[in-house]
Formats: C-alpha cells, structure tokens, sequence
C-alpha cells in the first residue's frame, strides 16, 4: 500500500482500512462500534489476537487529522512485525476517526495546499461542548454517541495503553500522560532528532503540569470549574482518565503540523516581561475587533447553513481571550488564580503561537460564515481577510513557522506510540481505581486543548 503524502479523508480511511484486512483476513478484521451524531460509522481496526490491549484514538479533534495516517501506519507495523503482536501477546485496536463529521468539514484544505492561510480559511473545530473527548457532566452523562462509543471500548477491552493522536497546529511535539513511563522523555528526544521534529520545551496545553522529562508532562489531578475554567485551566473530566479504573495509561501524543524551532529552546529570555505585554496586547487588540466583526455579521446569517456550529466555537474563543491577555500581561496577571511559571524563550514563544492560534481560529470560523452567505453586507471579508494573512506573516517570518510533511509528522507519532507502548510493556501496573492522590469516583481530568 503507498505511503501517505497527504492528510486521508473519512473515506479514504475506512478504504485503506478494509483494504488491509483484505490483505491479512486472519490477523486484522474491521468492525463498526458506534456512529457519529451525522450517521457516519465509527470503525475500528484490530490487529493480532493477544490479552493485551492496546488502544488508539485517531481523529478526537476535527483539525486534527495526522491520526487518521498515523494509525493505518501503525496497523501495517504491527501486521509486519510479530513482535508487535503475538510477541508481546498484544492487539492493537486503532480507531480511524472519533469525529468524522468534523473531520469531513476540514477536507477543504486536507488535500492541499498546505498554507496557513488556506488551513486556517478552512479551519474547523466544534465547540468545546461538542468535542467527543471532553466529559463536561461526566461519564454517565455523556451526551455525543462518539463519546459514548469510546468509553464503551475504553470499557469492553480495559487497555493497557491509550493513545489519543492529536496534531499542534504551529509548534512542536510533546506528550502528556496520565502516569509516569519512565524512559519516554529520552525515547522522544531520539525520535524528534531523527525526524527533525522540534520538541515543546514549554508546551502551553501544559503550562501549569509538571514535567516529566523534555517535552513530556503530567496530567495533575483535576478540578472541576466553570465553562472558562474548563477551556482554559483543563477542569473537567475526560475519556483519558475514565479507563484509569482498568490500570490503563493513556499517552496524548502531539505531531506539530508548521514546526517552530524555538519552542525548543529552554533558554532564558532577554526580556520577558515586554514580550508578555505584547502578546497580551496583540490578543486583547484582536479580541476587539473580532467581537465587532462578529457583532456586525450576526444579523446576515440567517441563510447560512448550520451557522450555530459554526459560532459555537467563536463564541467560546471570545468567551476566554480577555482573561487570557489579563494572565499573561505582567501588569495584569499578579492576582490570577494561576501566576505564570517562570518564562523561557520556549514558554514565550508557545504563548505567542497560543494568542495568534485563538485570533486565527475565531477569525477563520467568521470568514466561512461571511463567505457561506453568499454576501458580505456587512464588509467584514477585507478586515478578516487583513487580519488572517497579517497574523500568519507573524507565524511564517517571525516564528519562522515551516511545514512538516504529512509522512514525516505520521511517522514521528507512530514511533512515539510505539515507545510508550514498549514501556507500558515494561512498567506494567496492576489494574485497580485507586493508588494516586486525587483519584476517587468524583475526580475530573486537565483536558485543556485551546
């Protein structure tokens, strides 16, 4: 089967899927577990026939498709090389798509080409409400049939390991876990060298966990909030704890999509403090004037097609600018619940990419709703337009922001997945819902992701 060059669409996945089963009938088979909120089959992919269970999320947010590559590469590994297999008496049990309805809203850009002007024109996320991962009123609650469908896998096979693919836009590669693998720090470092991957030395998904080597960090136990709390402090409960119970470990891998070399780079900056109010200022200002552009678009939308999915994710990225700009200004931000760490170049630089990523997604969404009405009365595309391409000038010049290919950014996650599954091996752990601090039936998991 020829290797990927471009991002599979939902489609594609479910082909090459059934095309490898084809292939290998006795050691893979392909069943459908669920079905989206759309009606489109939820597949997974198992290959090999060991007690041990390894599971893989591919697709869990919908701009995030390497996962979707990532695991078709996994599933030719492990039909490969025994060793994968009845050599460590595993099965791997790779799920193509958690969210293919949003997966299918991105195939604008997934062929092509890959600027950040044309992904972020095209760019498209659920709101935080509808994002399959995220058990905001808790298991027993789960609303979405894409939730439900994981945590009855997480359930049926009690994995010994799972890892939920997730792609950085503009930055690096990271890990977060729910339990320590000793060794996986060191494994990462080779690999992203190997593959010239730049490592998040200070990634801003995990700017108040603690480290557990290079580009690899802890999810703390969790506390619960309100929305903003949520979207911005990681305070709810999420698929990625709920198989804790079984003595699951689950791995979050990033792959970045632009590398930036500087978010590798731990060393101390010149001055912070004037970098901090920048940022801060550049978001606060852009807040501004996406919150008037959306104040003058709101009332043309009626002819627009299922324009709420579409402002739902506006309006939670409007919702925690401010106070995100009011935390990270120094002037500001000495009173916040959660004061800075101390600042690196690597932390400043993942705070510059997290207030252009947030201006970018909201102006993004607005655009596509301007240009899904067939008019623009309220003469908002020049302004969103200058916004978008000035804002991805900073990525490219300033950040130095480079495109990873899609083979390169696939296998840089496959081999991540398969040391954390090598050491999962090594450090196994008995299964049992107690034996952390903060682990109890009311606990909630970090799950920030903005």
């Amino acid at each position: 089967m020829p290797p990927l060059l471009r991002y599979p669409t939902v489609d594609e996945l479910g082909a090459r899927a059934a095309a490898l089963v084809a292939r290998h009938p006795r050691t893979a088979r392909l069943r459908r577990v669920g079905v989206s909120r759309a009606g489109t089959p939820l597949w997974l992919l198992s290959v090999g026939h060991g007690s041990r269970q390894t599971l893989v999320v591919a697709g869990p947010h919908a701009n995030e498709p390497v996962g979707g590559a990532t695991v078709l590469r996994l599933a030719e590994r492990a039909l490969s090389d025994p060793r994968l297999t009845e050599g460590a008496d595993a099965t791997w049990n790779l799920l193509l798509c958690l969210d293919p309805d949003g997966l299918r809203r991105n195939e604008r850009w997934l062929a092509g080409p890959y600027t950040l002007g044309h992904y972020f024109r095209h760019f498209f996320r659920p709101g935080f409400l509808e994002q399959p991962e995220w058990l905001p009123d808790g298991a027993a609650a789960a609303a979405l049939p894409e939730t439900r469908t994981l945590l009855a896998l997480q359930d049926e096979l009690r994995p010994v390991l799972q890892c939920s693919l997730h792609g950085v836009d503009v930055g690096g590669g990271f890990v977060e876990l729910t339990r320590d693998l000793p060794g996986l720090g060191r494994r990462v470092a080779g690999i992203a060298a190997r593959l010239g991957i730049p490592r998040e030395l200070g990634a801003y998904d995990a700017l108040y966990w603690p480290g557990l080597g290079p580009a690899v960090y802890r999810i703390p136990p969790p506390h619960r909030g309100d929305l903003a709390a949520a979207i911005t402090e990681a305070a709810v409960e999420s698929t990625w704890f709920h198989p804790h119970r079984h003595g699951t470990v689950t791995a979050v891998v990033e792959a970045p999509m632009w590398g930036v070399a500087a978010v590798a780079d731990g060393s101390a900056p010149a001055d912070a403090q004037a970098v901090l109010r920048s940022v801060s200022r550049t978001l606060r200002e852009d807040t501004l004037l996406l919150a008037g552009l959306l104040a003058r678009i709101r009332p043309h939308l009626a002819t627009v097609p299922d324009a709420a999915r579409l402002l739902a994710p506006v309006g939670d990225y409007l919702l925690v600018c401010p106070g995100l700009a009011d935390a990270w200004d120094p002037d500001h931000g000495g009173g916040t619940a959660h004061p800075l760490p101390p600042m690196t170049t690597a932390r400043l630089v993942a705070l510059r990419i997290a207030g252009r990523r947030l201006a970018l997604r909201t102006a993004g969404l607005l655009h596509q709703l301007v240009t899904g009405s067939g008019h623009d009365p309220a003469g908002a595309l020049p302004e969103l337009d200058r916004l978008i391409d000035a804002r991805c000038a900073d990525y490219r010049d300033t950040c130095a922001a480079r495109w990873v290919p899609v083979a390169r950014q696939a296998e840089y996650q496959a081999r991540v997945v398969l040391a954390a599954f090598d050491l999962t091996l090594r450090h196994p752990r008995a299964r049992s819902r107690s034996g952390e601090p903060g682990w109890g039936p009311g606990t909630t998991v970090p799950m920030h992701r903005e």
